[in-house]
């Protein structure tokens, strides 16, 4: 009973529990895993490691006992190339340059006076001769100006006519010593002033007469009338901007190009010499030739900012190929190059010798011969030096030769046919 109370009246704290006790037991039956899992991990381990490895020998192929071919033949091998002979013709020096097409005449049709637009006898893109009938402006109020001046005119001149009248008379009574000489000489300038009047009805009445006609609105030049900018019943201005249509010509037609300064001299020692060039404008791709023509003129002075110079060439156009503010390319033909030797732009190879071209000898061999080239077309180069006319050259396959290779060749138009 003691012992009971003694626990009862102990002081409450904090119980000591020992590590046994908290864990708790396992139940009766149970295998703990904790031993296996450690038994297992050295084999999972080495199960990847195996893994890794088999994948490496599956993913890297075994090396080749024998290498692979390089790609470049043996020493000994002909290497199959196409070739053609050094040919002897024409070949013309051109310069291509960008051109805008730019008419001769391209007018804006504005009214000289004003009033209300009483008709537009044109249709839109028609095309119109110079002095075709293109709008009308009311022409009453002009006309009544005009009746107003010649009535003037008519009051002056009978003004004028009595003045001369009483002039001579004046004229008589000073011969009788009747009246003094200054009623005479006031008389002749009156008639002076009755003179300068009446030519200033006349010209007033012209002026009328002159608007009469500018009423009447006519075509500046021959050519293509655009969009029509304003509609009959509108009150037109002088100080419209827009005006009433733009007039273009068209037949002949001109383009504006520009050469570099440095191609000047050559240009104008043909001029100079009474050539005419001849221009040749094509399409935006090049391709495709549009219209013939001929150097015009060559502007007076080069652009500093651009180091170009400005050159107009004329067209016909009797087929409208060209259309103004069209963008061209334009070929001008300089000079001709007569029995020259020529080869395909192909054959021209570029490196530590300059420039070069691969010879095909007589043994079957190649070796680099030094050319030095002249102008070009595009497809065809001129040789200056280096080549003889009926040597072989060769054009495909020049990336796999080097000086002294053996070649197997063939015609660059005909490439499965063998040259013996």
């Amino acid at each position: 009973m003691d012992d009971q109370q003694g626990q009862v009246l102990r002081p409450p704290g904090r119980v000591r529990v020992s590590e046994h006790a908290r864990r708790p037991a396992p139940l009766r039956g149970t295998v703990s895993q904790r031993p296996r899992r450690s038994r297992l991990r050295p084999f999972l381990w080495l199960l990847l490691i195996v893994a890794i490895i088999s994948g490496a020998v599956w993913y890297f192929p075994r090396p080749e006992t024998q290498p692979k071919n390089s790609g470049r033949p043996p020493s000994d091998a002909s290497i199959p190339v196409g070739v053609a002979p050094v040919e002897k013709g024409d070949m013309p020096v051109t310069l291509s340059q960008l051109g805008t097409v730019t008419p001769l005449a391209m007018v804006t049709v504005k009214t000289q006076i004003s009033g209300y637009l009483m008709q537009v006898a044109f249709q839109e893109v028609q095309m119109v001769n110079k002095v075709d009938f293109l709008a009308q402006i009311d022409p009453r109020p002009y006309q009544v100006a005009l009746k107003q001046a010649e009535a003037q005119l008519a009051k002056d001149q009978a003004l004028l006519k009595n003045a001369q009248l009483d002039l001579q008379r004046y004229n008589t009574l000073v011969a009788q010593n009747s009246i003094a000489k200054q009623i005479r000489d006031t008389q002749v300038s009156l008639v002076g002033q009755y003179e300068a009047t009446v030519k200033a009805d006349q010209a007033q009445i012209d002026a009328q007469r002159l608007n009469l006609t500018y009423c009447r609105i006519v075509s500046p030049v021959t050519g293509r009338v655009g969009l029509r900018q304003v509609d009959p019943g509108n009150y037109v201005q002088t100080s419209d901007a827009n005006g009433i249509v733009v007039a273009s010509q068209l037949q002949p037609i001109s383009v504006i190009f520009t050469l570099p300064e440095d191609n000047l001299p050559e240009v104008m020692k043909r001029v100079r010499a009474g050539a005419v060039l001849a221009v040749t404008a094509y399409d935006r791709t090049g391709s495709t030739e549009l219209a013939q023509g001929k150097l015009d003129t060559v502007d007076n002075q080069i652009d500093t900012t651009t180091g170009t110079v400005k050159l107009r060439a004329i067209f016909d156009n009797n087929e409208e190929s060209l259309f103004p503010n069209q963008f061209v390319n334009v070929k001008l033909l300089v000079n001709i190059l007569y029995d020259t030797d020529i080869v395909p732009n192909s054959a021209i190879q570029r490196g530590a010798p300059g420039t070069f071209v691969y010879l095909v000898k007589p043994d079957r061999t190649v070796a680099v011969q030094k050319v030095k080239l002249g102008p070009t077309d595009g497809q065809r180069i001129a040789i200056l030096s280096g080549l003889q006319p009926g040597e072989s050259i060769v054009v495909d396959g020049t990336h796999r030769l080097r000086d002294g290779a053996k070649v197997t060749a063939a015609s660059a138009d005909h490439p499965d046919v063998a040259k013996d």
